[in-house]
């Protein structure tokens, strides 16, 4: 196999991780929305959590991103 082949496949698979962060993100917002259909009244302290999980999800699809990025372009 070549070193540019195995780079790109390396990347790709890298980047699966973004999948997983949508799918967390999806989790994220909709509990939320069922949190706050059950008690509207918890909806300050509910948002605050849901956007630190939020924060969290997202942190996990930026770190595939910057190592799918290294792969193709550092190595």
């Amino acid at each position: 196999m070549e070193v540019e082949a195995a780079k790109l496949i390396g990347a790709g698979l890298a980047a699966i991780g973004v999948i997983g962060a949508g799918i967390g993100i999806g989790q994220v917002f909709s509990s939320f929305i069922l949190a706050v259909g059950r008690n509207p009244a918890a909806r300050n302290d509910v948002q605050t959590m849901t956007w630190i999980g939020f924060a969290l999800v997202e942190a996990i699809a930026l770190y595939a991103l910057v190592i799918a990025l290294l792969l193709l372009f550092a190595f």
